[in-house]
Formats: C-alpha cells, structure tokens, sequence
C-alpha cells in the first residue's frame, strides 16, 4: 500500500513535469534515458518515404520467438545493461541486478529510484516487428532485434507507460511528452529502415505528420 500510494504521488507528479515540458518550459534532466541518436528529421523522412507499405500480419506471433534479455557482459543481461546505460549512480550487486540510482522516463517525464519501477521499452515493440516482416526471419535475427543496443530500440521508461503503449504503433500511440516526440519517430523509422520492417498506411501517415513538426 506506501508503494502505491508513493507511486500516485509520483503519478501526479509526472504528469504535470510532462503538461510544463510539452509547454516548452523544461528540457529533461542530465539523467534522460541514454538511447542512441537517432538518424535527423531529414534523413528519417528520407527512410520513411523509402519503407515499403503493407497491411500487417500477426498469424503465428509469439513473443518467445524473440529470444530477449540475453546475456551482454559477464553476469549482465540487456535489461540489466539498458539500466546501468540510461541511469545516473546506478549501483549493482555482483549479479548485475541494479540496487540503487536514478532513471528519467523521457516518455512521460517522471523520475524513479528504484530499478523495479521500469519496463526496457522496444521502442519497435516485437509483435509490431512480426506484423511488419519479422515472421520470415530466423530466430537467431529476432535475437538481435530484441536485444539491439546499437540501434535506438531500447530505453528505459516508465513500466506503467510502457504497458499502456503495449504493441502499440504511431498511429495510436506516442508518448505522452510532446517534447520527445520526434526524437521518438526518428528513433522508430531509423529501426524499421535498418531491419528492413514494412509501416502500414496509417502508421506511414502519422510518422509523416510528427516528422514534419521535427
């Protein structure tokens, strides 16, 4: 029961961080989520206008076809790694698990202290990446898309948040934050032109919309 009513706190909190950060008013702190740059406005429209255009098929997903939270280095999985990578003084135990520091969730500007309070976003979920060409692939490939730590795929953000994306694309889905959105659609057709991912009409017309305003 403190947990959750630390966490409405923190909730309300957020939500009026995020309504001044999308008046233009405050930028995100030095502990904002370290995801790689993604490609410039230009070069993503320039991707984007190159992404074939298809109706999207689910038949035969399963999200254990996307083996995830490998192991990167020594005792560290992914997850473990994206936390280290996009907190500030974060402090592990010998297991890698993260036991202290600070994570900023770009998506809704909230700020959290402990580990468990973050899901590691696919910023192109996995289901969205079966229904775009992913189903054709080997599972060796949809390892690497899981666990991409070159591309801007995985970031560290509120679990809350990022459960009520779900798999879901641009066209119904964006984050809350105004202020980070075109770094988000940058982020997103940089990872579909790299693997090579179809974008439905809908979703080509949104990402067109947010590129526009970058």
């Amino acid at each position: 029961m403190p947990k959750f009513y630390a966490r409405r706190r923190l909730g309300f909190l957020a939500a009026f961080t995020g309504l001044i950060a999308s008046a233009g008013l405050l930028n995100g702190p030095a502990a904002s989520a370290a995801l790689p740059t993604p490609v410039s406005a230009a070069t993503a429209r320039t991707y984007l206008a190159s992404l074939t255009v298809a109706a999207e098929n689910r038949t035969g997903y399963n999200r254990d076809l996307f083996p995830h939270w490998i192991t990167q280095s020594g005792t560290c999985n992914t997850r473990e790694t994206v936390l280290k990578r996009d907190g500030t003084n974060v402090v592990t135990d010998s297991s890698c698990a993260a036991t202290s520091g600070s994570w900023y969730s770009p998506y809704d500007g909230a700020t959290w202290s402990a580990a468990s309070d973050l899901d590691i976003d696919h910023l192109v979920p996995l289901a969205e990446a079966w229904d775009s060409g992913a189903g054709s692939w080997t599972t060796a490939r949809r390892q690497v898309f899981a666990n991409d730590l070159t591309r801007p795929q995985l970031i560290a953000v509120t679990d809350n948040v990022n459960q009520s994306k779900g798999d879901q694309d641009p066209a119904t889905w964006m984050p809350s934050r105004t202020a980070y959105r075109c770094t988000y659609v940058r982020a997103w057709v940089q990872v579909k032109y790299y693997y090579d991912l179809s974008v439905d009409s809908a979703e080509k017309s949104a990402l067109q919309g947010y590129l526009a305003t970058c």
